[in-house]
């Protein structure tokens, strides 16, 4: 009996509801899988049908034509010899399941139901599908009658069942059973499975791949085995891209990887296994072997069929490969060109059109439609016939052949400029530089008749004439003055992609493209129903700041050099009069925050599940370093009010490729409501609330410090009589320094409480440094008394500390300079200084408190009401006296 098996995954680019179009591409995965020696060939989660039938599965016709394509496959030849896995859905006692069906040569073998539905995010299986709840349970399925005048079955089963062939036993899971927590490989595995199977429908988000690889290698790791994944790939008819990916791995070793990002509608990964690794790699396990013999049986569904071949030793098996990772860049450069390809393809429609400002964000539009060429390009000069038939229907030329990206993008993209009197001449030469960069059909207008004449209107009916701000105008006006210039572009554009292609004599009309970016949705910073209305938007779902990565990588991997200027322009709508000639207004001022706040908005907002208070409870641990709590509350405010005021334009959000978590389209991703109380009187109390709290604590702070400061200072002298005349002059500058550096938010310098001085370890090597200044106060370090206090230590050396300023970092830290003998001989004198002898502890133990701030202790506190251990670690010292160890236990109060 041989034991390498010849094991085939495949990557389809289906299209819902397009059964001819699904049969055909299943039979050429089929075929190929088979060429090369598969046994056993795996295809994608609902390949029949399509994953993304959406409420198309509510109807019967959808499962009678899935029956209707699976007689087709039972019927050819190409699927005789191999064991096929098809997906599509059953009904059964009247309830519909997502299902695998595994047939060989004319038979069935089992229906596998998916056992746990994906219902958030974009996915709504629950709404359709129910998940099969009888675990290791398989009952009669009763076949419609085509299948069984095939089949000669009238009955075979379904349910949570496995295949046993002659030479091992095969498992399946669907998509989801992966990413759950309790996945059936795990129980499979303990039961003798050695195969496992996965049907996927996995979208493409922006820095997602290695979770599947990693949850594909760790189980692997675990259980042992070899894992198939497959994965759909491409626009199915949906906002979200498919990204395949498809690859086997054994043992948590990958085998082979398919293409993540492609225009090839079939591909086909094959490899060599051998069956031996997997037992020898599970015998090791003493543990899994004792888990093992106490394993719940699954039912298993004979197979007189072997995966392996006689005499199969000479044939090699896989070597180990290193998967390859798309940076965030090449993400964004490939998936959402390919996602493009596929929607222009199968709309129908003779390329693009794109109202080009020269900004980041269309110029990125204009970029991914330039990456299309040149993917376009390179599949058919890689030969594959299919791309070339569809570039020749599209661009109306059954002779010609692309060869040069920017020869296609003349012929199926356009790109336009619509100036009014607020255009910039630099943004206007940005457009024309990167059009001709790209090769696209450039047009440059100006629509300043249409806007006047529209304004005019309103004038002749009213009797009024708006002005922007700066001539006069109110805000209603400014803002008004600016949509209409927004919303002509919008219906210009539409004009010139339905014409533009008559013009040239070409048929056909052009999809138009938006190029508003996901932080400009989810803040509602466009107007409704402007440029940002289109038909399609390939960035709809990424981020500024992932854009302006991608313009920079895409400078260079197109060839674009015009890019360079516009990355260095600041955005800008041009909707306001120009100061000068040059641009007054700017996206980040308009919208009051950065774009890099934006980001962080959205992930806490979306991915965190953070409303106004839970997000500003973050924010000020997040942000302590640049804002104080007031401030955060302020931005949050400002952010949840802006988010409720525009959240109807949701609704009417042009359909965006999904690349980023956090993304506000409310179709199926982001369900929210659209009519919000703008003022959330309720969240933003609560967060007034909080901000009084904390400053009052802090104040209280402030105060507790400046009273142990000035009893500090009167404890200095024995005599009673209070601090020297030096003293009095030095205290005002002593307290409104120390004002200025024990903000709660730095947790730095000295913070004093009623009872204590507590001091980080920054601060005593501040005031260790001290004692090296020949200059400094040598009363206070003669004196011998453990009641001087840390602050007039401290205060006492300003010469040295000003000396020393530029290693400063913004607290009382002076960095690590000091040499190891310069801190032997701080650390002896400053024993000295403050007393760390008998005389503390007699006076502490006399007076309960210290009076110099030290609080002498062994170890810290760590009970959870602490947060010592948090921040930071103890101070520990010889004494030159006693040869013992004192600790100053810092403590943040």
């Amino acid at each position: 009996m041989g034991r390498k098996v010849t094991l085939a995954t495949c990557t389809i680019n289906q299209w819902a509801m397009d059964f001819d179009g699904n049969l055909e591409r299943i039979l050429k995965s089929i075929e190929i899988a088979k060429s090369r020696g598969a046994r056993y060939r795996l295809g994608p989660e609902l390949e029949i049908c399509g994953y993304n039938c959406s409420d198309h599965f509510h109807e019967p016709d959808t499962c009678l034509h899935s029956f209707q394509v699976l007689a087709k496959l039972l019927q050819s030849p190409v699927t005789t010899d191999i064991i096929c896995d098809v997906g599509m859905p059953v009904i059964h006692k009247n309830v519909l399941y997502n299902c695998r069906v595994i047939f060989l040569n004319k038979k069935i073998l089992l229906i596998r139901p998916k056992i746990d539905l994906c219902n958030q995010g974009n996915y709504r299986e629950l709404r359709w599908f129910k998940g099969w709840a009888k675990i290791r349970t398989v009952e009669d399925y009763c076949l419609p009658r085509m299948i069984s005048e095939i089949t000669g079955q009238r009955t075979v089963p379904i349910g949570d069942g496995v295949i046993s062939t002659l030479d091992t036993c095969i498992g399946s899971e669907i998509c989801e059973e992966l990413w759950v927590s309790r996945s059936p490989h795990v129980d499979m595995s303990l039961d003798g499975v050695e195969i496992f199977t996965n049907a996927s429908g996995s979208h493409h988000e922006l820095r997602k791949a290695y979770q599947k690889v990693d949850l594909i290698k760790s189980a692997m790791l675990k259980c042992g085995g070899i894992y198939m994944f497959s994965n759909m790939r491409g626009c199915d008819g949906e906002r979200v891209y498919f990204d395949g990916g498809s690859m086997i791995c054994m043992n948590g070793k990958i085998a082979v990887q398919g293409e993540q990002f492609s225009i090839n509608e079939v591909e086909v990964c094959t490899a060599v296994l051998d069956l031996e690794d997997v037992r020898a790699f599970r015998g090791e396990f003493s543990s899994r072997c004792v888990q093992a013999t106490t394993s719940v049986r699954y039912p298993r569904v004979q197979v007189d069929f072997a995966l392996s071949l006689e005499g199969d030793v000479a044939q090699p098996s896989f070597e180990p490969i290193q998967w390859k990772y798309a940076t965030v860049p090449e993400e964004i450069a490939f998936g959402p060109a390919c996602w493009l390809w596929d929607y222009l393809r199968r709309s129908g429609q003779g390329g693009f059109f794109l109202p080009l400002s020269g900004g980041i964000d269309s110029s990125s539009t204009a970029c991914i439609v330039a990456s299309m060429c040149h993917i376009v390009c390179d599949a058919v000069r890689n030969g594959n016939t299919d791309v070339l038939r569809d570039v020749r229907r599209i661009v109306g030329d059954t002779n010609y052949t692309p060869s040069d990206p920017r020869d296609l993008a003349k012929r199926v993209f356009t790109t336009c400029y619509m100036g009014t009197v607020n255009s910039s001449e630099d943004t206007k030469q940005q457009a024309k530089s990167l059009a001709e960069d790209i090769g696209s059909y450039h047009l440059g207008i100006t629509i300043d008749t249409a806007v006047n004449a529209a304004v005019s209107v309103f004038s002749t009916v009213t009797g009024k004439v708006p002005k922007f701000k700066v001539h006069g105008g109110g805000v209603r006006e400014n803002l008004a003055l600016q949509n209409v210039q927004a919303r002509m572009r919008m219906l210009m554009s539409y004009m010139f992609a339905q014409l533009t292609l008559w013009s040239r004599g070409a048929g056909g009309g052009l999809l138009v493209l938006g190029s508003a970016n996901v932080d400009e949705s989810l803040r509602g910073y466009f107007t409704k129903y402007d440029c940002s209305s289109a038909d399609i938007n390939p960035i709809g779902g990424i981020s500024k700041t992932d854009l302006k990565e991608f313009i920079i990588y895409a400078k260079d991997k197109f060839n674009l050099p015009s890019l360079q200027r516009i990355l260095k322009a600041p955005p800008t709508a041009e909707l306001e009069p120009l100061l000068d000639g040059q641009i007054a207004q700017t996206d980040e001022e308009d919208m009051g925050m950065t774009y890099k706040e934006l980001s962080v908005y959205g992930r806490l907002r979306k991915m965190s599940k953070c409303g106004p208070y839970s997000m500003f409870c973050k924010l000020i641990h997040l942000w302590k370093d640049t804002c104080t709590p007031k401030q955060v509350a302020s931005k949050v405010k400002h952010f949840f009010r802006s988010y409720s005021i525009n959240r109807h334009k949701m609704t009417t959000l042009t359909p965006s490729y999904h690349a980023e978590s956090y993304s506000p389209d409310d179709n199926r991703f982001d369900l929210r409501q659209f009519l919000y109380n703008v003022k959330w009187p309720w969240q933003f109390r609560c967060i007034d609330e909080q901000v009084k709290k904390l400053e009052k604590a802090k104040g209280q702070e402030d105060s507790d410090f400046h009273g142990s400061a000035t009893q500090g200072n009167k404890e200095s002298d024995p005599e009673g009589g209070g601090p020297s005349s030096h003293g009095n002059q030095r205290k005002g500058q002593k307290e409104s320094r120390f004002e200025q550096t024990t903000s709660p938010s730095t947790r730095a310098g000295i913070v004093v409480s009623t009872e204590t001085v507590v001091v980080n370890e920054d601060t005593l090597s501040a005031v260790m440094e001290t004692t090296k200044d020949p200059d400094a106060d040598n009363a206070n370090r003669s004196s011998g008394s453990a009641e001087v206090s840390f602050v007039k230590c401290y205060e006492n050396n300003l010469k040295s500390r000003k000396r020393r300023a530029s290693a400063m970092e913004g607290d009382f830290g002076l960095t690590d300079q000091l040499s190891l003998k310069s801190r032997k001989r701080c650390a002896s004198a400053m024993d000295a200084d403050f007393g760390l002898t008998d005389q503390l502890k007699s006076l502490a133990s006399k007076k309960r408190r210290s009076i110099a701030g030290i609080k002498r202790s062994t170890s810290m506190r760590s009970d959870d009401s602490d947060e010592n251990t948090k921040w930071w670690k103890p101070w520990t010292w010889k004494t030159p006296n006693k040869n013992k160890v004192m600790r100053i236990t810092p403590t943040y109060v």
